[in-house]
């Protein structure tokens, strides 16, 4: 597991993919051997009921990777050329994230990613290329301050607003040229999503 698992605000409530993810560390653990099946159970019990990333840290705190409280950079970019670049599963979304690709996609998928922070700006300078965003479930965008350049903005199945509401709204700003700008939700058909 990523040293990510925890972000450095231990007061946030947990997801139920944020407990996944724990759980899935732990059992981690006892496959290694470093714990035993009782105390798995004992842990992941625990963890369960856990609402906050504190309540579970102690569950986590003599595993390898220790109790995870990094601090969650203030900025990050995403560069591509030529070729498709894709964020998704447990990734740690910095503040401000700069996207920049020429001729080529750019995946942004924040459904799983681990987000200490309710708002979170991207600013995109994309040339002969897509743009796709997805979002949880809950989650508002404004797209209002991108500046298209022969192509198209799309949001799909999510509320559209300038203003951040209780949950994660993200903010796209820049420049998107020759291409599409998509903000959505995860596509859900039978057990596929994507």
């Amino acid at each position: 597991m990523s040293d990510d698992l925890v972000p450095r605000q231990p007061q946030l409530r947990m997801s139920d993919a944020d407990r996944e993810r724990i759980a899935e560390r732990l059992r981690t653990a006892t496959g290694e051997g470093r714990i035993t099946l009782a105390e798995y159970e004992d842990r992941l019990r625990g963890v369960l009921a856990a609402r906050t990333f504190a309540d579970a840290e102690p569950y986590l705190a003599d595993l390898p990777g220790g109790p995870v409280l990094t601090q969650p950079p203030e900025q990050g970019e995403v560069r591509t050329s030529w070729s498709s670049l894709k964020r998704r599963g447990a990734w740690l979304v910095p503040r401000r994230l700069t996207v920049s690709a020429v001729g080529g996609s750019v995946v942004l998928d924040l459904t799983e990613a681990v987000i200490p922070q309710r708002v979170v700006e991207i600013e995109l300078d994309v040339n002969l290329g897509s743009t796709t965003i997805v979002l949880p479930a809950g989650a508002t965008a404004d797209i209002d301050s991108v500046v298209m350049t022969a192509g198209s903005a799309h949001v799909r199945r999510v509320a559209t607003t300038p203003v951040a509401g209780p949950g994660l709204h993200v903010v796209v700003r820049g420049k998107q040229r020759l291409g599409s700008l998509t903000v959505r939700q995860k596509r859900r058909f039978l057990w596929w999503r994507w």
